[in-house]
């Protein structure tokens, strides 16, 4: 399988049960992972992308073009 290539953003979170990195691919809405640092978010990713681009280029489908975020996340502070 040739290599494809797409954007993953990854957001901080901390919850009462939880705390880690959430992953999305926007190419691929369909896909949402996590992991509890930045490395087991993405090779989350990784796995997970990979399953979804094999099970479509077995089925004979298109893959979607990747969509980039040029400023995937805005960090400000709000004072109230």
């Amino acid at each position: 399988m040739p290599p494809h290539s797409y954007t993953v953003l990854l957001e901080y979170f901390k919850d009462e049960d939880a705390e880690g990195y959430s992953v999305v691919v926007p190419a691929f809405p369909g896909i949402v992972t996590w992991g509890r640092t930045v490395d087991e978010a993405e090779a989350n990713a990784r796995e997970a992308l990979e399953c979804h681009v094999r099970g479509m280029i077995k089925d004979g489908d298109p893959l979607p073009e990747d969509i980039t975020v040029d400023e995937p996340f805005r960090v400000s502070k709000i004072e109230v």
